[in-house]
C-alpha cells in the first residue's frame, strides 16, 4: 500500500524533491556550461506555459526530434508538465521515418534542430503538425561560447524558414512566466510518453507508459543501486541517447532524482567522452559493448585519468567476455549489465554489491515477475534450461499504441496477467540470476542499437525491382551483429546494384539501419503457407561464418 502511493505522483515530482534538496547544486554539464537544479526546474515552467501558450492540450503528442542536450530535458517534462505526451525519436531519422512517427503518434507539434529543420519542412504538409519549435545544439550557452563555436566552424547549423508556425525555443523560453497552468496528472492513466522500437510487420510500433509506470520503473531502478550510488554525490556521463529508455530510466533513477549531475554529450565521440570523464572526475557510466570495445581500443586511452569511475554498467546487448575482461584487467573495474526492452523497461540488473557473473545480465527487478518458456507451447521449461523469456507487472504496458496486431502477437494472457514476450532466449539458475542465451530471427543488435529486420526488408521490398527480401544479423565481435539483406529481384529486371539499393535505404532509414552486405538469390527459403523462414538464412550465416566463408 505504501509502494502504491508512492507511485501515485507524476514523473517530474522526483526531481522536485531533488531541486528543494539541491537547488544550487548541477543538475547538468553541457558543452562546459553547467545549470542548476533551480534553473532546470524554472525553465521547465517556463517552456511548460510556453507550450500551453501556444495551444498545446493535455494529452497532445510533443515530439522530441532532439539528441542529448538540455532542451530535450526541458521539453520533456514540460510537455508533462501540462499533461502533453512526449515522443522521443532518434535526431538521425529521415524524413520517411519522421513522417511515419508524426502521423502514427498524431503529433501536433516537433521540437528540433536547426539541422533537422529541412526534414520537419518537408513532411509537414502530410502530417497533423501545427507547430514546429526549433533550436540549435549551442542555443542555451552564454553568448561568447554560441560566437566561439561559430567562428571557428564547430557548430553544426541549418538554415530555418520564418513561418507563422514556426517557433525559436529560447525565444519561447525567455518569454514565458515561470508558473504555467495546474493540470491535474492521474497517474495510473496519463501516459508519460510514447517511444517507438521496431515493428514486426515493418513499421515502428509505439511503446506507451503511465507516468505511474514510470515512476515506479525509476524508483526501482534507484532501490538497485541503493547504498552504492551516492545521493547528490555523484557525476555520470551521459552517452546513451535520451530517445532511449534505458538512458531516461538511469538518468532520472540514479541521477536527477538523487541530486547528481549529468554530463550531457551530444556526440558520443570516443576521446570527448574520455575528456569529459577525466575533466569533471566521472564516476558513473552506461554504455554499449561496441562502445566499451571502441574505448578499450583507443590509442590515446593512456593519456586520459578514469580513475574516479566507480560503477559501469553495460545495456543494449550482450556484453562479450572479452570486452567485459580486459575491462576488469585495465581498470579494475567490473562492467555491470542491464537488461530489457523499451515495452518493460529493465528487467534485470546485476547486483552492486557482488561481482557480476560471465554471461549473467542480473536478477529482475523487484515489481517483475519472468517466466521461461517454450515459445511453441508457453509452457515452462525445466528448470535450469533454456527457453523465451516472458515479462509482467502491474506497471508495464499491456500493448503497443494503436497496434493491435502487433501487441496480440508480443503479448499474451497466462494465468489471467498480461505477460510480455521478449524474443530472447535465456535461462535461469537456482539462485535467480538471468543468463542470456540468444535472441529471436526478427531482431538485430547493432552497435547497442535494436534493429526490426521486418522494417529494412518492407524499405527494400518498396523497391521498384524487387520482389523479396530477407534480413538478418550477422555476428561481429565489434558491433554485436552486421546487417545483411539477401534480396530476390523481379525477373525482367536488369542493372540494379547493391549500391542501387543501398542508396534507396539510405534515403528512408537511419544510417544505424542499413545493410553492410547485399546478396542477391534467385529464391528465398519459405514454410508451406508461404512464410519467410528467416532463421534458416540466419542459421546458414552463422554455419558460414564459422567456416570462415567471407560474407
Amino acid at each position: 500500500m505504501e509502494k502504491m502511493e508512492k507511485y501515485n505522483e507524476p514523473l517530474i515530482a522526483g526531481i522536485e524533491r531533488a531541486c528543494r534538496k539541491y537547488p544550487n547544486k548541477t543538475a547538468m554539464i553541457y558543452l562546459g556550461e553547467r545549470y542548476s537544479y533551480s534553473l532546470l526546474m524554472e525553465w521547465i515552467n517556463r517552456f511548460a506555459a510556453a507550450l500551453h501558450g501556444l495551444g498545446v492540450r493535455r494529452e497532445e503528442k510533443v515530439m522530441l526530434y532532439l539528441p542529448n542536450c538540455p532542451q530535450f530535458i526541458i521539453a520533456y517534462f514540460a510537455a508533462q508538465r501540462i499533461g502533453a505526451v512526449p515522443v522521443p525519436v532518434s535526431p538521425i531519422y529521415t524524413p520517411h521515418e519522421i513522417k511515419y512517427l508524426l502521423n502514427d503518434s498524431e503529433a501536433e507539434t516537433v521540437i528540433c534542430l536547426d539541422t533537422n529543420f529541412r526534414y520537419v519542412q518537408e513532411v509537414y504538409s502530410d502530417t497533423l503538425l501545427k507547430r514546429i519549435i526549433t533550436t540549435t545544439y549551442v542555443e542555451l550557452l552564454p553568448a561568447y561560447k554560441r560566437l566561439v563555436g561559430f567562428l571557428f566552424d564547430k557548430v553544426p547549423r541549418g538554415k530555418i524558414e520564418k513561418g507563422p508556425n514556426v517557433h525559436r525555443f529560447k525565444r519561447l523560453l525567455l518569454s514565458s512566466p515561470p508558473n504555467p497552468p495546474v493540470v491535474e496528472i492521474i497517474p495510473e492513466e496519463q501516459l508519460c510518453y510514447i517511444l517507438y522500437t521496431g515493428g514486426t510487420t515493418g513499421f515502428p510500433k509505439g511503446c506507451t507508459l503511465t507516468h505511474r509506470g514510470m515512476v515506479s520503473f525509476v524508483d526501482e531502478i534507484g532501490a538497485m543501486v541503493e547504498g552504492h550510488v551516492r545521493d547528490g554525490e555523484e557525476l555520470f556521463i551521459m552517452v546513451n541517447p535520451l530517445f532511449h529508455q534505458m538512458a531516461q530510466g538511469v538518468l532520472f533513477g540514479m541521477v536527477l532524482n538523487k541530486g547528481n549531475t549529468a554530463v550531457l554529450m551530444p556526440i558520443p565521440q570516443v576521446d570527448a567522452i574520455l575528456h569529459a570523464m577525466q575533466k569533471y572526475r566521472g564516476t558513473l557510466f552506461l554504455g554499449a559493448p561496441a562502445l566499451y570495445r571502441m574505448i578499450l581500443e583507443n590509442d590515446r586511452l593512456d593519456l586520459f585519468d578514469l580513475s574516479s569511475l566507480r560503477y559501469c554498467w553495460s545495456g543494449g546487448d550482450v556484453l562479450p567476455h572479452e570486452v567485459a575482461n580486459r575491462w576488469k584487467e585495465r581498470f579494475d573495474l567490473p562492467i555491470h549489465q542491464v537488461y530489457g526492452a523499451t515495452e518493460v523497461g529493465f528487467t534485470a540488473m546485476t547486483p552492486l554489491d557482488s561481482p557480476p557473473r560471465t554471461g549473467s545480465v542480473g536478477v529482475p527487478l523487484p515489481s517483475r515477475k519472468v517466466r521461461i518458456v517454450d515459445p511453441e507451447t508457453l509452457e515452462p521449461v525445466p528448470d535450469g534450461s533454456p527457453g523465451e523469456l516472458v515479462v509482467t507487472s502491474e506497471y508495464i504496458s499491456k500493448g503497443y499504441w494503436k497496434k493491435p496486431q502487433e501487441t496480440s502477437r508480443s503479448y499474451i494472457q497466462l494465468d489471467g496477467e498480461t505477460w510480455y514476450r521478449m524474443n530472447d532466449f535465456l535461462r535461469m539458475d537456482e539462485d535467480g540470476q538471468l543468463y542470456y542465451v540468444d535472441r529471436s530471427a526478427d531482431i538485430i543488435k547493432y552497435k547497442g542499437y535494436r534493429v526490426s529486420c521486418s522494417e529494412i526488408e518492407a524499405v527494400l521490398q518498396d523497391h521498384h525491382a524487387v520482389v523479396g527480401a530477407c534480413v538478418v544479423g550477422v555476428p561481429d565481435s565489434k558491433v554485436g551483429e552486421r546487417i545483411k539483406a539477401i534480396v530476390v529481384l523481379k525477373e525482367d529486371v536488369r542493372g540494379v546494384s547493391g549500391t542501387d539499393l543501398t542508396k534507396w535505404c539510405r534515403d528512408r532509414l537511419a544510417p544505424y539501419k542499413l545493410p553492410q552486405y547485399i546478396e542477391f538469390r534467385d529464391m528465398l527459403p519459405k514454410s508451406k503457407v508461404g512464410k519467410l523462414l528467416r532463421r534458416e538464412i540466419r542459421d546458414e550465416e552463422r554455419r558460414r561464418q564459422i567456416k570462415g566463408i567471407k560474407v
